[in-house]
Order: C-alpha cells, then sequence, then structure tokens
C-alpha cells in the first residue's frame, strides 16, 4: 500500500531564503510555460504546446538562466512543467463534459507553495546523513536541512515534496510498498450518522461532540480579517502592516486546520479500534454545502423572491466546520492499513425510515434531535435513528456481496 508522510522542516535562516528562492523560480517557470501556451494557441496557426515540447526547452533555459533556473533540479522542474499539463488536461476534460472549465491561471507568490521531486536521489535525498542521530534531508541548492521526525517511515520513498504552510515548511514522503498494520479482530459493526449537533452519533447510542473549532476562534477570526480588510485587495507592493496582518488570518486558519485534522485522526482511530466493520452513509459535502439558487418575483421585475440563503449559508459553515469529507477520507485510510471494512451507503432517508415498522415519511423527524413514527408511534433519538439504519443497510450490502 501507499502512504504518505509529512514532517515539519527546521531550516536555517540562509535555508530558509533558498526555499523561498526555490519557489520563486518554479513559480517563475511554471508561468512562463502558462504564458507560452497561451500565446502558441492565439497565434494564427493556433499551435498547441506539450509537455515534451516545454520539457525539451529546460536544457537551454538552465544554460541561459545558471543563477535561478540552472541552480535547482533538472527533475523538479519537469514536475512544475508536469503539473501544469495536467492543469490543461483537466481543464479540456471539463470543457468535454460540459462544466465549468476552469482554464489554468497564472500563480501568484502566495499561490505556488509546493515543489515535488519524482525520485529520491535525484535533486533531493531522504536520510542524507544516516550516521547522525538527527534526520535530514538534502535538496539541491538548499543543503541538508534539519526534520522533526516524529514516526518512523516505513516503505520504499517514491517521492519527495517541500511544501510551504504560512512561515512553516513541511516535508511530504509518498512512501510504497508500506506493510500493513492489522489489528486483532474485535467481532463488532458499527453504523455512524454524521451531523451538525453532534459531530457523529453510533449506533451504539454513543455521541461524539462536534469541537466547532471555527466557531470557537470566530470573534478572534473576525478581528484579524477586519484589520486585514483595511488594506488594499490589490496593490502591487505590501506594505510591513499588510503582511503582517495577512500572515495573521492565515495562522488562524492553518491553527484551526491542524486542530480540526487532529480531531479527525483520533475520532478515525478510536472507531478503527474498537471495530471491524463500520458503515456510514454516502455524502457527496460538495452538493450539501452549495448556495441555494435565486428566486425571481414575477410580481415584481427585477426583484427576488426569499429563498432561505441566509440559513443555508449558516447550515454550510456547519457542514464546513465539522470537515465530514476530510474525517470520512482518513477513516477509508486507516481501514485499509488496519484491515478493517468500511462500507459507504446510500443516505436517502435514514433519519426518516422508522426502525420498528420501516414506515418512511418526512414528518417522522418531528425536531432536529427526536424522532418520532407516525404510524406506529415509535420514538428515539434521531441520530442514533439514522444510524442504526445506516448498519441495517450495510448489512444488506454485505450480504448481497457475499
Amino acid at each position: 500500500m501507499i502512504r504518505a508522510y509529512k514532517f515539519l522542516l527546521r531550516p536555517t535562516a540562509r535555508q530558509t531564503v533558498a526555499l523561498g528562492e526555490m519557489l520563486r523560480d518554479h513559480r517563475s517557470l511554471y508561468n512562463g510555460a502558462l504564458q507560452e501556451r497561451r500565446d502558441a494557441y492565439r497565434h494564427t496557426s493556433k499551435t498547441s504546446v506539450r509537455y515534451g515540447d516545454q520539457s525539451a526547452q529546460l536544457k537551454e533555459i538552465r544554460a541561459f538562466d545558471p543563477e535561478r533556473q540552472g541552480r535547482w533540479s533538472f527533475s523538479s522542474q519537469q514536475a512544475t512543467l508536469r503539473r501544469l499539463d495536467k492543469a490543461f488536461a483537466a481543464f479540456f476534460r471539463r470543457v468535454k463534459a460540459g462544466q465549468t472549465p476552469g482554464y489554468p491561471r497564472f500563480k501568484g507568490v502566495g499561490h505556488f507553495d509546493t515543489v515535488t521531486f519524482p525520485k529520491d536521489g535525484d535533486g533531493c535525498r531522504w536520510d542524507s546523513t544516516p550516521h547522525d542521530a538527527q534526520t535530514r534531508v538534502r535538496l539541491q541548492g538548499v543543503g541538508h536541512i534539519r526534520v522533526h521526525q516524529h514516526r518512523p517511515v516505513r516503505g520504499r520513498v517514491k517521492t519527495i515534496s517541500v511544501k510551504r504552510e504560512g512561515n512553516r515548511w513541511y516535508i511530504v514522503l509518498a512512501c510504497g510498498d508500506v506493510p500493513s498494520e492489522e489489528l486483532p479482530p474485535t467481532g463488532a459493526i458499527v453504523g455512524i450518522d454524521m451531523g451538525v449537533a453532534h459531530f457523529l452519533t453510533t449506533s451504539d447510542g454513543e455521541h461524539v461532540a462536534n469541537p466547532r473549532f471555527l466557531t470557537a476562534m470566530a470573534e478572534e477570526m473576525a478581528e484579524a480579517q477586519r484589520h486585514l480588510a483595511t488594506f488594499p485587495k490589490r496593490t502591487r507592493q505590501r506594505t510591513k502592516r499588510h503582511r503582517a496582518a495577512a500572515r495573521k488570518v492565515a495562522k488562524l486558519h492553518g491553527k484551526i486546520r491542524r486542530q480540526r485534522a487532529d480531531f479527525h485522526h483520533k475520532t478515525a482511530r478510536a472507531l478503527i479500534a474498537d471495530h471491524d466493520v463500520i458503515a456510514h452513509e454516502r455524502l457527496n459535502t460538495a452538493g450539501m454545502t452549495k448556495s441555494p439558487q435565486p428566486k425571481a418575483d414575477p410580481e415584481q421585475p427585477g426583484g427576488f423572491l426569499p429563498n432561505g440563503a441566509a440559513a443555508k449559508a449558516g447550515l454550510n459553515r456547519s457542514i464546513l466546520d465539522a470537515g465530514w469529507a476530510q474525517f470520512l477520507g482518513i477513516l477509508a485510510n486507516k481501514a485499509e492499513s488496519a484491515g478493517r471494512l468500511v462500507v459507504p451507503v446510500d443516505a436517502r432517508n435514514t433519519s426518516r425510515t422508522c426502525l420498528s415498522c420501516g414506515h418512511v415519511a418526512k414528518e417522522n423527524r418531528a425536531t432536529q434531535a427526536r424522532f418520532q413514527c407516525t404510524a406506529c408511534g415509535f420514538a428515539a433519538n434521531a441520530d442514533y435513528v439514522g444510524a442504526t439504519n445506516v448498519l441495517n443497510r450495510a448489512g444488506l450490502a454485505l450480504c448481497a456481496a457475499a
């Protein structure tokens, strides 16, 4: 199996400058390659420039600019050109499918934060000082950088990526042939219902509280964003105070993101440790958090009827703050590593179906928290009913697969 490891880098002051220059030059290469493709297509010949054409020019580019482009790994520059090629491939795929195309954009200073080395040993070397107790990674043009390795790396290192998040630098290792760490069987099976009032409810009746990290820091975040809003949105050169205000907002977002990821990992680990099979709803989070369409007022040209956008915005914010999609992805990855089974089931009417008589009706959901069947009078917690129905559907799916 394939696994990614992410470690914090601890570069020196000079290495930090060199890392910033590496991002700058790869971003310049990306933007230059994008400009070449645009200009070639706008020409009367409508020429298409592909990855192979641009990769063949790298040797001349590096010879022409040895102080900048010639300083970095040839393979990492090829990976940057492949990144642009993938962006164009995705653009043409969306055009063909009739979706919103989204033409590839030029990358600004804050929108290009990753450089990838396709192969360990080609421009980079993981654990470059094996004789030393301190783990280091060597990057061409930067040197040997200290790594805060908080866990052992298993498998074979395939690709290495350097990533900037705010003022921090990270290294991401993609490893192949990672042995699975199967846990002993427990014989337990559980269904979970994702929610907003509770983060999740199990078919055993257990509720996991929703920590609401964004809500907890809403006041501090709002103050930082108000301060950032006092500066112009578009300017050729940000002042020192402007950059500090932007860093403050990014730092708060980063803290919330790390808190949420830590909570998801710990919650998923607890479920994996106690159950052999875990069933959950197959959720389309992107569709659930779409803004409602405006309703035109037929009696007043140019006017609109209420469409519940304000209430929907609050619900969308709560769903995104909970991070259901990220949690379910982490749960699936951990289950694969531990030899557990995760079963996604159809989410329709899970919280409207009576556990006693099977009656399905919208009116069964008396309130957000209470379920009461209009046919037989069965009453229970609505989230518990949803989790139990998820478990029952997973059992049917497993029987059908067998």
